[in-house]
């Protein structure tokens, strides 16, 4: 208890009034009781409790007489001062006139203490008045600081210029806020200190601010209209806080502060180069929406969306962009979002009232013409409070954000200098007036030498200096970057090598680390010069690898190698096999390929038949569209199947008389959905009936119809890219998806023949060895002839 007084003041809590936001705080409402003083502490934690004793004694003085002989003429002297203050205040507030009658009403010992919360005084001067037990000395110490406010009043009066039919009097040099209602010894009065000063002068700053913001007309005339509220309003009351967090918001927003664009397009595209590899097609895109803007500084759109798989430098490069531009960046996530207030921002007759993620963004960078990314579109969520996508469409619109109202400023807002980029992984989550104000800009994954060349050029850098290593304690060559490419991951991004690579780096630090350790441990211990250490290092340990033998004794020699062997003992085993060839091994089985928000994937259909009542299974969590696909592909068959000399498993050419066929796609707890998967399914069941197998190194893709025609579908290089990272060599394509094949990387075009067909006929010829050709019999023969 040294930190704390021993002397307090003993008070019953009346009211409690405040508001959680933006941060807690509360007012009391306590009638003082008396005053005590502190005997012993008995008890600190979590919350002090002490013996206390009461130190006011005034029921003592019960009588008139005794009050008089004891501090009679103080009390007196006391009352005349205080009377000569009250008169000089003016009579028509409210809080004076209660005053003055508090003077007559209230009993002489109680006056002190009454005063000196209204009048000016330091909380030193008051702590000595708590201090002040006897009425003689309280009257002692209060006389003073009477006089001294009386003076002071003088002096105002004097330098006060008058004016004509003025009979006002001067109120305190600081405004009397409340004087409570007093009934015998309870009262309550809200002290007036230097915070009520400081509080004051912020209104002043904030309604300064407020002024040389360069609002518009509109917003000002809110602003001055809720500033003059704000004024009159206790700051007690809940929506003191939230008129206050409205107006410095307002004051904060740059209404008209904007960067300056730097744009030089040879700059952007050495920019664009250095920090991306490959994605020419975006590049190229991005570098003509920056030449139109430094020819057009008013450009107005469009909206330029990246859509493509995780990993693949979407958000970097939206930074890239703000960076050539010299624009400020800001990020907004939009995954998850379900509540169109996060975009509109909430009303502020709502508790907990705040702006949108859009003007929160533009105060948070302090200007209106930033680069914001909306990130993650395709996954707005919609909900009972809103939908979201249909918020953004007035933002993304640009014939509409100029005058963009927030529901918590309530006031328009111009948006058309800002830069919107957005991103998403797939375009079929998106709704369709959303999508139509945005420029799609396609982003496929990368090829494995893409890869190689990404993670050299920027990925193993960045983890070396995440991990405080350097180039000459590690070295990774380009064949181990491959095997980690090929055999412990599968996507269409980086992510995932990335942080293979940094797994590599945190088993090397360790490494170095320990080396450290044992080195400084030996030159300590053992002689100075490390010829006895250098004997012990085994043969094993000089190699410079990093494996088991490493541990022996003291650390290899830098820099450490990572080849096959140390990848294996710090990655483990591979976690993706090639296991196409043995997987066709039999008939029945044909890969397919298939896009997904991930990235391109080979898919395996699988299928069986068996004696039955010609039923068709589909498993493998398969969707209405491959359902039908299915159907579609069994159909084909039964209608061609003498053509093909296709026959079940009694030699019927009804390939579903008395046999039952299952379908299946592996995978099963993923779910399957498109329009590619039918000539696979037909070449699989093909296979099936025929009794051949399918080519190992042939995988296929596109859409059938009921007469055998092969339909172009999308994905194209995602699909291949997928094709080609699993080691196949023929690819499968309809003809008009023909156009797609200058997207695809000039070294994957050369690694992989493509088949362009449109029946399928020609997907069936070039599915099997030597063409799936037709078996005439002497009967079709002589019909042809």
């Amino acid at each position: 208890m040294d930190d704390h007084r021993r002397v307090g003041t003993a008070a019953l809590a009346v009211q409690v009034v405040g508001s959680n936001w933006p941060k807690p705080h509360y007012t009391l409402l306590v009638t003082g009781l008396c005053r005590f003083q502190v005997v012993e502490v008995i008890k600190e934690g979590p919350y002090p409790i002490a013996e206390v004793e009461q130190l006011d004694r005034l029921e003592q003085l019960s009588s008139k007489e005794e009050f008089k002989e004891a501090v009679g003429e103080l009390s007196e002297q006391f009352y005349k001062y205080a009377v000569q203050l009250v008169d000089m205040l003016d009579n028509s507030i409210p809080a004076v006139a209660k005053l003055k009658r508090l003077l007559n009403n209230l009993p002489r010992e109680l006056l002190p203490d009454v005063l000196t919360s209204i009048i000016r005084t330091t909380n030193e001067e008051k702590l000595q008045i708590l201090d002040a037990v006897s009425l003689e000395e309280r009257f002692k110490v209060t006389i003073p600081l009477l006089l001294r406010q009386i003076e002071g009043l003088k002096l105002l009066q004097k330098t006060r210029i008058p004016k004509q039919n003025d009979d006002r009097r001067i109120v305190t040099i600081r405004p009397l806020k409340k004087v409570g209602n007093i009934s015998g010894k309870q009262f309550s009065l809200e002290n007036i200190d230097d915070e009520d000063d400081e509080d004051s002068d912020d209104i002043l700053i904030l309604e300064k601010k407020m002024k040389s913001s360069n609002m518009p007309e509109q917003a000002l005339k809110v602003c001055v209209k809720e500033m003059k509220r704000l004024k009159k309003m206790p700051q007690s009351m809940p929506e003191y806080a939230l008129t206050r967090n409205y107006l410095e918001l307002m004051s904060e927003l740059p209404w008209n502060k904007s960067t300056k664009d730097r744009l030089d397009i040879r700059a952007a595209r050495i920019l664009l180069d250095n920090d991306h590899y490959a994605m020419a097609k975006l590049k190229k895109r991005v570098l003509e929406y920056l030449a139109v803007r430094q020819l057009k500084n008013n450009l107005k759109g469009p909206i330029l969306c990246f859509v493509g798989p995780p990993g693949v430098g979407k958000t970097s490069v939206g930074r890239s962009i703000a960076k050539t531009l010299g624009r400020e960046f800001h990020r907004i996530a939009l995954g998850g979002v379900c509540d169109q207030s996060d975009i509109r921002g909430h009303r502020r007759t709502y508790v907990g009232s705040m702006p949108g993620r859009i003007i929160n963004g533009l105060k948070i960078v302090g200007v209106n013409n930033p680069v914001f990314l909306l990130d993650e579109v395709d996954k707005l969520g919609k909900s009972l409070q809103g939908d979201p996508a249909a918020a953004l469409l007035e933002v993304l619109d640009p014939e509409q954000n100029h005058g963009f109202t927030d529901h918590y400023l309530n006031v328009p807002f111009d948006l058309s200098q800002v830069l919107f980029i957005a991103t998403a992984n797939t375009t079929a989550t998106i709704p369709a007036a959303l999508l139509d104000r945005m420029e799609v800009l396609e982003v496929p994954g990368y090829s494995q030498e893409e890869k190689l060349e990404i993670a050299h050029r920027h990925l193993v850098s960045k983890q070396l200096a995440q991990h405080g290593l350097t180039p000459e304690q590690i070295q990774i060559p380009q064949e181990t970057t491959l095997e980690i490419i090929t055999r412990y991951t599968r996507e269409a991004g980086v992510r995932s090598l990335d942080r293979k690579l940094g797994a590599i780096c945190r088993a090397v630090a360790v490494k170095v680390a320990e080396g450290q350790h044992r080195e400084t441990k030996s030159v300590d211990l053992d002689t100075p010069d490390g010829d006895e250490r250098k004997e012990s290092i085994p043969e094993e340990s000089k190699s410079g690898t990093m494996n088991d033998t490493t541990d022996l004794a003291l650390p290899p020699e830098m820099p450490i190698l990572i080849d096959r062997h140390a990848l294996k003992d710090i990655l483990g085993p591979h976690m993706y096999e090639i296991e196409v060839f043995e997987r066709l091994n039999q008939p029945g089985v044909a890969i397919g390929l298939a896009w997904t928000p991930l990235g391109g994937e080979i898919m395996f259909v699988e299928a069986s038949r068996m004696d039955g009542e010609g039923q068709l299974t589909l498993t493998g969590q398969l969707g209405d569209i491959m359902k039908e696909s299915a159907h579609l592909a069994i159909s084909w068959l039964r209608s061609n199947a003498k053509k093909y000399q296709l026959s079940n498993v009694s030699g019927s050419f009804d390939l579903l008389d008395n046999t039952d066929i299952h379908l299946h796609f592996p995978a099963g707890a993923v779910t399957k959905d498109g329009p590619s998967a039918g000539v696979a399914i037909v070449t699989c069941l093909a296979s099936l009936f025929s009794g051949r197998l399918v080519c190992s190194d042939v995988a296929m893709t596109g859409e059938i119809t009921l007469r055998g025609l092969v339909l172009p579908v999308g994905g194209i290089k995602d699909k291949v890219l997928a094709a080609h990272r699993s080691g196949l060599k023929r690819v499968i394509i309809p003809k008009r998806n023909e156009k797609d094949l200058e997207e695809i990387p000039i070294n994957v075009r050369r690694d992989i023949h493509f088949v362009l067909a449109s029946s399928l006929d020609e997907v069936l010829n070039a599915a099997f060895d030597g063409g799936f050709l037709l078996k005439t019999t002497p009967d079709l023969l002589n019909s042809k002839l």
